[in-house]
């Protein structure tokens, strides 16, 4: 079809009306294909070097899917409407005296508030140490990061989700990064340990209503030569928040702590 005219490229895109392709957000939600846990919110799949973003309700659960193996989600979270309480990966980690994420971790603000939960986990290969790639990683490795190339770098394609909910680059804090996996050696050594293989998923609670942005990018240890990232599936349905008398809420000390502190914040702005 011709698209050197107005009226050809207008009856070009009209054409496109109703295509499904391997790596688009599906709207609305409801029509995902596959069954999910509840009627869904949030129904996408994205391409490997891509980004999405999204806000979403308290109480609201997202789950991530590798699907194929090589997917690797980089995850921002703020509080929304709220850009300066945003995810503090170091306060995760070192509230919890615990360096890695997996079910019934909590994703803390620098306000001590729980942004999500960690509700289920059948990967067990994530970081919250090493952050995402960037422009000058990038082109140094694959020879290109900006985000309109064949090996874009996350925190390129993160600037573009936050401009999009009026967040500028000064906004982006270190992201977390699920389904490529890091340990730390006694030596204090990062060692990339890589995916859990296709299927792996990670579930999240919002605890207040939040703002997500996500990059799917290759993790910046990870040593293959080429630009290896496949799709990521992305599905979030109404639920409820954490309660006082949930498991997870009398988990540990410190959580329930950052659980208390978060309630007390929403209740004070009748928003809980």
């Amino acid at each position: 079809m011709a698209t050197a005219t107005t009226h050809g490229a207008r009856n070009h895109a009209r054409a496109q009306d109703g295509t499904r392709t391997g790596t688009m957000p599906v709207v609305p939600a409801s029509d995902w294909p596959d069954a999910a846990p509840a009627t869904p919110v949030w129904a996408e799949t994205v391409a490997g070097g891509n980004y999405t973003h999204r806000v979403l309700a308290r109480g609201t659960e997202l789950r991530l899917t590798d699907l194929t193996g090589d997917a690797c989600a980089h995850l921002v979270l703020y509080a929304d409407g709220r850009p300066w309480e945003r995810l503090n990966t170091a306060d995760t980690v070192k509230v919890q005296w615990n360096a890695y994420l997996g079910a019934g971790r909590l994703l803390l603000s620098g306000q001590g508030r729980v942004l999500a939960s960690v509700t289920a986990d059948s990967s067990g290969r994530h970081d919250a140490l090493c952050g995402t790639s960037t422009l000058r990683r990038n082109t140094e490795r694959y020879g290109d990061g900006t985000p309109q190339s064949a090996s874009p770098a996350g925190r390129e394609l993160l600037k573009l989700a936050a401009l999009k909910n009026g967040l500028e680059p000064r906004d982006l804090p270190p992201s977390l990064s699920f389904f490529q996996g890091v340990r730390i050696g006694e030596d204090g050594t990062a060692e990339f340990t890589g995916s859990a293989g296709a299927g792996g998923a990670v579930t999240l609670r919002a605890e207040q209503d939040v703002t997500v942005l996500i990059a799917n990018v290759p993790h910046p240890l990870d040593p293959r030569p080429d630009y290896t990232s496949t799709p990521l599936e992305v599905l979030a349905w109404r639920a409820r928040p954490t309660a006082p008398g949930d498991a997870l809420w009398d988990a540990a000390p410190e959580g329930r702590r950052a659980f208390l502190n978060t309630l007390d914040f929403l209740t004070a702005r009748g928003l809980a």
